[in-house]
């Protein structure tokens, strides 16, 4: 079977994730090294690369523009919201790892970690032609891509929970918030992009795969044995995914 992955996984795809994995070590052993922030905005633009251009050929401009420039709003309101209020994801705040943000709350770079992940969940998750279900079935990979970056996201200071929780420093109220906002998030990219009735393009779920490799090294290299073997596994199911996934021509 993981041979058969293996083939069916394009080499390029392959060497991003590998090369992520690898640069996870450097961002675990080595966070203050030189040139670690504007290292981290690069790597940002370049995992989140695959799936945007994807998303326009699959889409066609108008609608991928529309699509990602609501996903935008949506990510930065609600980020806003739990920054501000503590709802829905419970009391946290973002570091200066992250760069610049917006009114002090949200880093003007959310969009490019947020929306790739949504988009790769709900082609993920297209093989149900009901609405509801796929939805449903996108928001608990949403949630399953969290438990894998957030423990990780937090140990590098890319936001903090004061008050620490039970896995690995994040509270279980985290996880609630993205079952909210992640039904909301799919629901929206689903309702702006018009033409997800057709099979999604193989590339859409590349930038989810190469964060999900990133985040699974943040963890090996971290010690976080659960966040690592949540990671592998999700990587897995991806590629697997993606394997289900046809060109459209």
């Amino acid at each position: 079977m993981l041979t058969q992955l293996r083939r069916a996984t394009p080499r390029s795809l392959i060497v991003a994730c590998s090369l992520f994995f690898v640069t996870a070590y450097f961002a675990v052993r080595f966070p203050d090294l030189p040139g670690a922030s504007t290292g981290s905005y690069i790597s940002t633009f370049l995992i989140a690369l695959p799936s945007t251009v994807s998303l326009f050929r699959y889409l066609g401009p108008p609608r991928a523009i529309l699509s990602l420039l609501a996903l935008s709003i949506f990510g930065y309101a609600i980020e806003a919201l739990g920054v501000a209020t503590d709802f829905p994801y419970g009391p946290f705040y973002y570091g200066d790892a992250l760069g610049p943000r917006i009114a002090g709350l949200v880093p003007l770079l959310l969009p490019l970690s947020y929306a790739p992940l949504v988009v790769g969940a709900v082609a993920a998750s297209w093989a149900s032609r009901l609405r509801l279900v796929h939805v449903l079935q996108a928001t608990l990979l949403l949630v399953w891509m969290d438990a894998v970056l957030d423990p990780g996201a937090s140990s590098l200071g890319f936001w903090t929970w004061p008050e620490g929780g039970v896995f690995y420093g994040v509270p279980l109220t985290n996880y609630a918030g993205w079952l909210l906002s992640g039904a909301a998030a799919t629901t929206l990219l689903l309702a702006t992009g018009g033409r997800w009735s057709r099979t999604p393009r193989p590339g859409l779920l590349d930038s989810a795969a190469i964060s999900t490799s990133f985040w699974s090294g943040v963890a090996v290299f971290s010690g976080m044995i659960v966040p690592a073997l949540l990671g592998v596994a999700l990587l897995a199911y991806l590629l697997g995914r993606r394997t289900h996934l046809r060109t459209p021509r």
